[in-house]
């Protein structure tokens, strides 16, 4: 099966070619760990999930890995912890098991690795020190910085003219810079900053800038060159860029083959921001939404293509996820066969993650599913299910997708005895008054020889 991957480097789909079947590598820029992942946040490690499964489905599960990583020391977590007085160990811890339950509940499998960078500071000082060695890097008077110029074919990634480069890069305030695009790798530490922030080095106290870390971590549990790296639309540049830059000039060779970048997440049609204070947090979204209508959703676009979350758009994934599980109802007394996802499916998403159209051919079995005959739902069913898997959707049980997440189950189980109760005692004028009264609720009965059960609608 070919796996075609649209390459921001190339700029065209490709047909994905692992240097290495038996090992085939990818790491996907993870959360810095400070407060809360918003919905956006959430965005790239959905998609990329759905790649990491189907990777695993082409090369076998024992021969993918996959790193995301944590960032646990950056500006942002140092200003976190001198607002609110907190160890910063204390502050990333928090945050970082947060991210990983949020993460689990929207059916993110597990990364194979989870490196974080504050375990790897002697690796950064490693790449930092070859660097100054090459003369890719010099030491300014805030720290060391990377020297642009120094790299021939800097800006490849991005293909931004240097005035766009200088515009658009994180300013450093730095007076001993070479150059206005250069960017830090080494941050002195500065006073009254907290000695937990602080690491030695050859330059003197301090930490590492954000764009070393990955290339650090990215080296250190996958290799020099990887297959895949990924991220949202935003880290093409400065942040993918200056990976790169730093990575190919220490090591002198590519750092991945594949980059892979999501498109952006608005609200309601505009851009998400905390100035206009529609800022969605995934944390409190799951407290109103299911975590696998909130994966739907954000699988109903392409990845690469803008994604508009609305309540429309949950609403929508809401109703083909209960489409879907009901068709999985109706043939809950069939054995599932034990196969594989079907062609459709995985073709859709072998064309660059074509999620919308593998949705669309997982609703096409549904359909066939409610005309088919039982003689046909164990091939159907298996089929549904191991498509879902593939997508990392339709992993409940179906009647309990049906219930909801009511917190009230107890007393409509009780309202569906007593219609059940009054049914039998030929009191029809109490079981339809109940009836009546869950329909009010939007809770449907469902008469079947082994009983009654409910669903919301």
């Amino acid at each position: 099966m070919d796996i075609r991957l649209y390459n921001t480097l190339t700029r065209e789909k490709q047909v994905f070619s692992p240097m290495n079947p038996q090992r085939v590598t990818m790491y996907v820029c993870g959360p810095t760990v400070y407060s809360y992942a918003h919905i956006g946040n959430a965005r790239p490690p959905v998609a990329f999930d759905v790649l990491f499964r189907l990777l695993r489905l082409a090369y076998g599960e024992d021969h993918v890995v996959y790193a995301a990583n944590i960032t646990d020391v950056d500006d942002k977590i140092i200003a976190a912890a001198a607002e609110t007085g907190r160890p910063i160990a204390e502050i990333t811890a928090l945050y970082e098991r947060i991210y990983r339950e949020d993460m689990a509940a929207l059916g993110v499998i597990e990364p194979t690795y989870r490196p974080h960078a504050t375990e790897h500071i002697e690796d950064m000082v490693e790449i930092i020190g070859t660097l100054v060695a090459k003369g890719h890097a010099y030491q300014g008077q805030n720290g060391v910085l990377f020297h642009v110029p120094s790299m021939n074919d800097y800006g490849k990634l991005s293909g931004r003219n240097r005035d766009d480069m200088v515009a658009g890069a994180r300013v450093e305030v730095d007076g001993g810079k070479r150059d206005p695009a250069d960017f830090a790798l080494w941050k002195a530490a500065k006073a009254g900053e907290p000695a937990e922030a602080r690491w030695p080095s050859p330059w003197g106290e301090g930490r590492p800038g954000w764009h070393v870390e990955c290339s650090a971590m990215a080296k250190s549990v996958l290799g020099e060159t990887i297959d895949i790296h990924a991220g949202g639309l935003d880290l093409i540049f400065p942040h993918h860029e200056n990976e790169i830059a730093q990575s190919e000039c220490a090591h002198g060779k590519p750092m991945a083959h594949y980059w892979l970048h999501n498109g952006f997440l608005d609200i309601d049609s505009e851009k998400m921001s905390k100035s206009t204070g529609n800022v969605k947090l995934v944390h409190d979204l799951l407290k109103t939404y299911d975590g696998e209508t909130m994966r739907m959703a954000l699988l109903s676009a392409h990845y690469r293509g803008p994604l508009d979350w609305t309540e429309a758009l949950l609403a929508q994934a809401k109703a083909t996820l209960d489409r879907l599980y009901n068709a999985l109802r109706r043939m809950k007394d069939a054995e599932a066969a034990d196969i594989e996802a079907p062609d459709g499916v995985v073709e859709a998403l072998c064309d660059d993650l074509n999620t919308p159209q593998a949705l669309a051919e997982l609703s096409a079995l549904a359909t066939e599913a409610n005309k088919s005959s039982e003689l046909a739902w164990p091939r159907l069913k298996g089929q549904i299910l191991a498509a879902g898997r593939l997508l990392g959707l339709l992993q409940r049980d179906p009647d309990d997708w049906a219930r909801g997440d009511a917190s009230d189950a107890g007393r409509i189980d009780a309202l569906v005895a007593a219609r059940v109760a009054a049914r039998k005692a030929k009191d029809f004028a109490e079981a339809d008054r109940i009836r009546k009264e869950l329909a009010a609720e939007g809770i449907e009965i469902m008469d079947g020889p082994d009983g009654s059960t409910w669903r919301r609608i």
